[in-house]
């Protein structure tokens, strides 16, 4: 879609697609890297502009609700002269330290002294509360917040606008139109190849004969126990002709981000080769993302042991897809693919599998970050 607005005074017209936020249009498509992105949860306040000259969090604020809309981000109040006062107050007050948060901070306290002209330390702190500085330096910012004040700052160039009703962004652009919970079984004939996706695969070695492991891959509850956070449901009505149609959840928790994909999908194996696949479609009604998602397995005696080869490709489409953290996602996923595994063999030994029906939670983005840091295994 095209994106029409003024940044910083400028007409702006650029392409976005409908889930980009406004912080990754301003930096990203308009190279305005003042504007610094934290918590991308609208906490940390790192990512504050002005929009309509209200302070916002661009990190939760979507690019397409913008349309004509004026932003300033801190690189547009260069000649301003009351954040002219505040940067050098911010420099003498030592107001910054690594100075991460400081354009956040800077475009929150140019509302704070345009607002509260007699704002007093106790309400300058409550003012500051929605931004965090993991510096802790707050003493000396609100000391150059006090400063200003008391300095008989010049008076604000950016004022608020009036508001104006804006038509809403396509729900259909966004990705949250409404859509079948579950995926109809006339319709699972029909399933595309997943083309596009991220491919993860992993193979190990079970102690356990081939029939055994087999025995456990054709058993389609036993596989749903096997993947942390799945649920069979009722399966659909009728049949796809194409393998063996489910309907099921998928739960899985990302951090503070947490999504239940509900949907439907087609189970299949081959006893010739000793190979399958499930493949799923669902939707998480909350937030209208989109999964889609195919594991393929494949078995293979080896001696007295059996050869495990498991192929997983995914798709993620709609608002929480602009997660931007592709790494972390992905070494989730490898996760989710690696505990599925163990409980396969597992249950294939004739032994419990590991932590059954368990979403992936937020101890194991945890153990991601942590793997990810310190080159540990997750």
């Amino acid at each position: 879609m095209k994106l029409a607005l003024s940044l910083n005074g400028d007409a702006v017209s650029e392409a976005a697609e409908p889930r980009t936020n406004l912080a990754d249009f301003v930096r990203e498509t308009c190279h305005k890297t003042g504007t610094h992105v934290g918590c991308e949860q609208g906490v940390c306040g790192a990512c504050t502009v002005f929009v309509d000259g209200r302070p916002v969090r661009s990190c939760i604020t979507l690019a397409a609700a913008c349309e004509g809309a004026a932003v300033h981000t801190i690189e547009g109040f260069e000649d301003d002269a009351l954040m002219a006062q505040l940067r050098q107050s911010f420099s003498a007050h030592h107001a910054l330290q690594c100075g991460y948060c400081t354009p956040g901070m800077l475009v929150t306290a140019y509302d704070i002294v345009r607002r509260l002209p007699d704002a007093d330390t106790a309400t300058i702190r409550r003012e500051l509360s929605g931004n965090l500085c993991r510096c802790t330096g707050y003493a000396g910012i609100v000391a150059a917040i006090e400063a200003v004040l008391a300095e008989s700052p010049p008076p604000a160039a950016v004022q608020p606008l009036p508001r104006q009703r804006r038509a809403k962004p396509s729900l259909a652009a966004t990705g949250t139109a409404k859509a079948d919970t579950a995926v109809p079984a006339a319709q699972l004939e029909e399933m595309e190849p997943l083309t596009g996706g991220t491919r993860l695969t992993r193979s190990l070695a079970v102690e356990a004969p081939l029939a055994k492991v087999w025995a456990v891959l054709t058993d389609l509850d036993a596989i749903a126990d096997c993947i942390p956070g799945a649920k069979l449901g009722t399966p659909p009505e009728g049949s796809a002709g194409k393998g063996e149609p489910f309907a099921g959840a998928y739960k899985v928790a990302l951090g503070p981000v947490t999504a239940t994909f509900r949907g439907a999908g087609l189970f299949c194996a081959d006893a010739a080769d000793h190979t399958g696949k499930v493949v799923g479609r669902g939707r998480d009604p909350l937030s209208g993302t989109r999964l889609s998602g195919e594991l393929a397995f494949a078995a293979a005696a080896d001696g007295d042991t059996t050869r495990l080869d498991l192929d997983m490709t995914y798709l993620v489409k709609g608002p929480l897809a602009q997660f931007s953290r592709p790494a972390l996602v992905e070494a989730l996923a490898d996760s989710i693919l690696a505990d599925t595994a163990d409980a396969l063999a597992a249950r294939a030994r004739g032994e419990s599998a590991p932590a059954p029906q368990r979403a992936a939670s937020g101890l194991s983005f945890l153990r991601i970050i942590f793997a990810r840091l310190f080159g540990r295994k997750a």
